[in-house]
């Protein structure tokens, strides 16, 4: 899950696994593999890094205890 700005400022939490292309056209629009579009204040850039970070974090194999 990444944070992410709406255009009102309003903060929210997207589903990075759920991207399928990010534009900038001038404001960087997501569309999901849903089919919903939504228009973000992030740069194209931060939303890629993010996603990345996500990614990261999540395929980290856990630590074993012992």
């Amino acid at each position: 899950m990444i944070v992410l700005t709406r255009l009102n400022g309003q903060p929210f939490v997207l589903n990075a696994d759920l991207i399928r292309t990010i534009e900038q056209t001038p404001d960087t629009t997501i569309s999901l593999t849903t089919g919903e579009r939504i228009v973000v204040s992030e740069s194209l850039r931060e939303v890629v890094d993010r996603a990345i970070d996500y990614a990261r974090v999540i395929r980290q194999p856990a630590f074993a205890s012992g």
